[in-house]
């Protein structure tokens, strides 16, 4: 027990100090007697304690939230799914979804709310943890207006000159009369909107990130004046930074939500979006002798359509396209070290990104902080003062070293790394930071790679970073010839933990990738474990000289393996028919081919191209979608194996004895209908690996606890939506009806 805890020895105290005396002349043996009591005393004690809170929704455990919600007449909805297991991680994170505390806490005041529109959005952002704005079509119906009665706040026709209106149109925020739609708003098959009783719920399901002080990015190919937000080139459309609503009764403007930054409201509005606080700030050295360490001034910048470079701004004049995510400047006044701080969108916490994130290290190590104002600026130097370090490192002390960036800055450093037998490198961003490092062409006859050489039982990880450029080269240290052969044989470990390591190398504007058939990660005859988990990461290589060796487990969890380009190789070996590894994947979507040893687990995963296996006897799949005609382990529960048996099974219910064509034919219909369909399948899309509306409900609800299948899984999308429906159905004003509507 830490001798900071507040319970630490106070049985002990309260014992007389004569026996405290006898005690330590014979060497405690009655302090060491007390304290393993007092460890059950403490244990019963908190748990006293926790009962107590427990009583309060604030500070309940997760298993009883929804005890309390039974108390005041809360009812789960059962479309959503039934509890999981709360033992394990995964059953606890589905039931705050599916009794979310938010939802509990609030039923009362819900209640009492109950027919308001403004309560239909705090429904959405405390049921769904979407925020939304509510619409009611019928404000939007074109109608005969009473001359005598005018309403002129109801909407109008189309004015061809409003250009703002015509932006928004069929949105949450169009301003424009439409014609009586009589579908229903809340149709499964073919929903309508503009109606009498129909109430529209915009939600927004991207999330809003932020990147701190970065610099921007210079296509010189196109000018030197030319900039992208996006440290990697490519367009990246500016997202707001959502401000909170004034009062619980508004109704949530553009300001309020996290949407895209239109170029009409930008330039209008400037102020709201500009600043130091604000959705984007720009800074620039060197620049119309302003101070650097201060943001350009919200007077000099100017929106403009930078589409094809066509605007140049004046003198002492900075031009912004948010859509695009792009900066001009005057080509007679160029600026140095342009710095950005703006908003992006994506789905979840994923890859490199300023986002909260556990850190995991070393019981033991030492730390070197790298950043502007840290001891060490370069990765290389605080690389080189481990090595010296290691020197002086008492033999007793693990070998364990973390090097942190502290800020969200591009370091182009060519970095090479040998670890010795047992030691560990652990190389991070600090929390809510994302530092770039960019590989560039350093050596004309060496590969510019970043570097790292292990030696048996030497471990490396990598944290929060995004690497660009090259790839992530890993290779064995040959053994010496006196090296101990437990040791030659002693497996390394590779950890990749919430990083992007981007597909291809780098984006072009419109986020192709640049060279889509180099791979991200490279291991080359290493005897190591690799783990990789809430990452992003292109086509993985496995270089082997020889097989004779047992192949080495590779695990990816809650990622996405994306080789670039279709049908390229996700996980492979060149020159081999498949690497020598065992696979484990779990809750991941992969774009490319993979050909492995075996698979030990497959799990909710999307593999949209072939998955081939030299073992098919090992392990199993359950739950994924993989294409039909591949070489995999036994399947249980997977597409499109159910849907080709369910199709078959239909034309037999109809036609007994159906000729092999028409079954072929069914079975092809039922495969193409539960393919997966994404709104964007580029990396550096908002929408990247976000399953389309129009995806089958096989895949949306296919996983192994009725979540989506893929990357995406322990958001459970399904879960809220449906919860969301039936909170809507309860609150709603009488008659009406509501639909979810998915603005991003």
């Amino acid at each position: 027990m830490d001798a900071t805890d507040r319970h630490f020895d106070r049985l002990y105290e309260l014992m007389p100090a004569i026996y405290r005396m006898r005690d330590a002349d014979q060497g405690y043996p009655l302090k060491a007697l007390l304290a393993v009591i007092e460890e059950q005393v403490n244990v019963v004690e908190d748990n006293i304690g926790q009962l107590y809170e427990n009583w309060f929704i604030e500070t309940a455990e997760e298993w009883a939230v929804p005890y309390i919600g039974d108390l005041i007449g809360y009812r789960p909805v059962h479309d959503a799914g039934e509890p999981g297991d709360i033992q394990t991680a995964q059953g606890r994170a589905r039931n705050r979804i599916l009794t979310p505390r938010s939802d509990v806490a609030n039923t009362i005041r819900y209640r009492r709310r109950k027919g308001t529109v403004a309560l239909l959005e705090l429904l959405a952002e405390g049921v769904a943890g979407w925020p939304a704005r509510v619409v009611e079509f019928y404000r939007l119906l074109g109608w005969m207006q009473n001359i005598n009665h005018p309403h002129l706040e109801r909407a109008r026709t189309v004015d061809m000159r409003q250009g703002d209106a015509l932006d928004l149109l069929d949105g949450p925020f169009d301003p424009a009369a439409h014609t009586v739609d009589v579908r229903r708003i809340n149709s499964r098959r073919r929903p309508g909107r503009y109606n009498i009783p129909s109430i529209g719920v915009f939600v927004w399901r991207l999330r809003p990130y932020r990147v701190t002080a970065t610099p921007a990015y210079c296509l010189e190919e196109v000018g030197p004046y030319c900039y992208t937000f996006s440290a990697l080139g490519n367009d990246a459309p500016l997202y707001i930074k959502p401000e909170p609503e004034a009062e619980p009764t508004d109704i949530a403007e553009e300001r309020n939500l996290p949407a895209p930054i239109r170029r009409r409201p930008f330039e209008r509005r400037l102020a709201e979006f500009y600043g130091l606080d604000k959705s984007l700030a720009i800074w620039a050295g060197d620049w119309a002798d302003h101070d650097a360490r201060q943001p350009l001034p919200v007077q000099a910048i100017v929106a403009a359509d930078l589409s094809d470079w066509q605007y140049q701004p004046e003198l002492n004049v900075i031009a912004v396209d948010p859509v695009r995510g792009r900066i001009a400047f005057p080509p007679d006044q160029l600026p140095k070290k342009v710095r950005v701080t703006y908003h992006y969108a994506f789905s979840a916490d994923l890859g490199g990104g300023e986002y909260d994130r556990p850190m995991v290290q070393p019981q033991s190590y030492r730390l070197y902080r790298v950043g502007e104002n840290e001891p060490f600026k370069r990765i290389n130097d605080a690389l080189a003062r481990w090595q010296s370090d290691l020197a002086t490192w008492p033999a007793a002390e693990p070998q364990n070293a973390v090097i942190e960036i502290a800020d969200s800055g591009v370091y182009v450093d060519p970095i090479y790394i040998r670890l010795g037998a047992h030691q560990s490198l652990q190389m991070r961003a600090a929390n809510q930071t994302r530092p770039v490092i960019r590989l560039l062409n350093w050596q004309t006859d060496l590969p510019d790679s970043l570097m790292v050489t292990m030696s048996g039982g030497s471990r490396f990880s990598l944290d929060g970073l995004m690497i660009t450029g090259r790839s992530v080269h890993i290779k064995a240290e040959p053994p010496a010839k006196n090296e101990p052969r437990d040791l030659e044989i002693c497996l390394a470990e590779v950890n990749i933990r919430h990083c992007t390591l981007v597909p291809g190398w780098g984006l072009q504007n419109n986020c192709e990738p640049r060279r889509p058939a180099e791979p991200s990660l490279e291991l080359f005859n290493v005897r190591a474990r690799v783990t990789i988990e809430h990452s992003i990461v292109g086509s993985i290589q496995v270089n082997e000289n020889q097989v004779t060796a047992d192949p080495i487990p590779l695990e990816i969890t809650d990622s996405i393996l994306d080789a670039a380009r279709p049908n390229d190789e996700a996980v492979g070996a060149p020159g081999r028919l498949v690497a020598h590894v065992v696979l484990t994947i779990k809750r991941c979507t992969v774009f490319g081919r993979v050909a492995v040893h075996a698979i030990e687990l497959a799990e909710d995963t999307i593999f949209n191209d072939c998955l081939n296996v030299a073992r098919r006897q090992l392990g199993c799949m359950r739950f994924c979608h993989v294409p039909r005609d591949c070489r995999t382990p036994r399947r249980y529960n997977c597409q499109p194996n159910l849907a080709e048996q369910a199709a078959e099974s239909e034309l037999l219910r109809v036609h007994p004895k159906p000729p092999q064509a028409e079954i072929d034919a069914a079975q092809a219909r039922a495969r193409e209908r539960v393919r997966p369909q994404f709104n964007s399948i580029r990396y550096g899309a908002a929408e990247y690996c976000q399953l389309a509306e129009t995806c089958a409900e096989e895949i949306v609800r296919g996983a192994a606890d009725e979540s989506e299948m893929g990357v995406f899984h322990d958001l459970f999308l399904p879960q809220r939506a449906a919860n969301l429906r039936a909170r809507l159905e309860e609150h709603l004003p009488a008659g009406m009806q509501a639909g979810i509507i998915y603005a991003t």
